[in-house]
């Protein structure tokens, strides 16, 4: 079983990536899995991962790099028992410590283990081009990556990524450096792919580190069951859009620089829009993806920002969307909330995590 650790901060494009890498490999014949983990309790991405012939599992509310390790490891096993696949690509958290994860799963009793080089993507208009702008969290998940990709080069001038490169080079001289943009697998991306069919290599250990701690994030996710109602898809592409922009004008009043991600989906019945903000002054990407019949409409959302109080960022959240839901008309019921991340209890967590996991339910259909 090879293992490909795919990781990058909020936003930086590694949804788009791992779904671009996972659908190569299926259309080769191999095997794929693919762990997706959310620092908040909702996931919002694994739906969009799973295709036929690839499993997705979602680990939520931590990290998997120090918070949830054990998680990791039941459901490492489990695929391996159970699904036996040839790759499993780990998209972690946008703060998690990829060398970390690598060590953690080395010690772990899976047969025949073999790994990719670590991946860490960037977006290039994110931070500065100074290696001291950087905050130590993402210096670390740099310093740590074998290839170092820089997104997004289609909307992205030249001259910034020339900077970009230049800064990840001062960081990391000894990482292969790759420029693509994730949604067109055209020669530069196929780079990427080729560039993980080498072997990886293990660098030294360092001393373990709390990435929910350094990051300074605030996380929050929810999610809402909607009633009937009558949006068009373009109705909730709007929806989608009104709210990331209130959410992210509120959240730039207490800082105006944060860093983080917001993502935001609205399910109906035969589609999802996504929309998503990863700085203060992005516009909200928005998609519309057509799907197949879905048996109740829901909307959810997911919340990390730097530099935030947690309850400040749950006020905002729930307050414009239940506000928002309300003028639209839309009947609505919050099921479930997050609980606050406390180190104390994380092992307690677990357990209630591992309960949650079911390969079985997800390799029968």
């Amino acid at each position: 079983m090879k293992v490909m650790i795919i990781g990058g901060f909020l936003g930086s494009g590694k949804t788009t990536t791992i779904l671009r890498i996972s659908r190569q490999l299926s259309n080769a014949g191999k095997k794929t899995a693919i762990i997706v983990n959310e620092i908040g309790e909702i996931g919002l991405d694994g739906d969009i991962l799973t295709s036929p012939g690839i499993v997705t599992e979602e680990l939520t509310s931590g990290c998997i790099c120090c918070t949830l390790r054990i998680s990791m490891q039941y459901t490492l096993q489990t695929l391996e028992e159970e699904y036996e696949p040839d790759i499993v690509i780990i998209e972690p958290t946008g703060i998690a410590f990829p060398g970390q994860i690598r060590e953690e799963i080395e010690t772990m009793e899976l047969s025949e283990l073999s790994f990719a080089p670590v991946v860490t993507l960037v977006d290039p208009g994110r931070f500065g081009t100074e290696a001291k702008e950087i905050p130590k969290f993402i210096e670390n998940q740099i310093r740590e990556a074998e290839i170092l990709c820089i997104n997004k080069i289609d909307i992205t001038p030249t001259e910034t990524i020339l900077a970009v490169e230049k800064m990840l080079c001062e960081i990391n001289s000894a990482a292969r450096i790759l420029k693509f943009s994730a949604k067109h697998e055209d020669e530069n991306f196929e780079k990427l792919f080729l560039q993980l069919a080498v072997p990886g290599f293990k660098k030294p250990s360092e001393e373990k580190k709390n990435s929910v701690e350094l990051s300074e994030v605030s996380a929050y996710s929810v999610l809402y069951t909607l009633g009937p109602q009558y949006l068009s898809p373009e109705g909730s592409k709007q929806f989608i859009e009104e709210n990331l922009r209130k959410i992210q004008n509120e959240i730039r009043e207490i800082n105006s620089e944060f860093v983080g991600h917001v993502k935001l989906s609205m399910k109906l019945y035969e589609s999802t829009a996504k929309g998503s903000v990863t700085s203060p002054t992005e516009v909200p990407q928005i998609e519309l993806i057509q799907t197949g019949e879905s048996e109740k409409a829901e909307l959810r959302l997911l919340s990390a920002v730097t530099k935030v109080p947690k309850n400040k960022l749950i006020e905002i959240v729930e307050s414009t969307l239940e506000e928002n839901l309300g003028k639209s008309g839309i009947v609505f019921e919050k099921e479930i909330q997050e609980h606050e991340y406390n180190t104390g209890n994380h092992i307690e967590h677990e357990k209630e995590q591992i309960c949650r996991v079911n390969i079985l339910k997800d390799m029968k259909t």
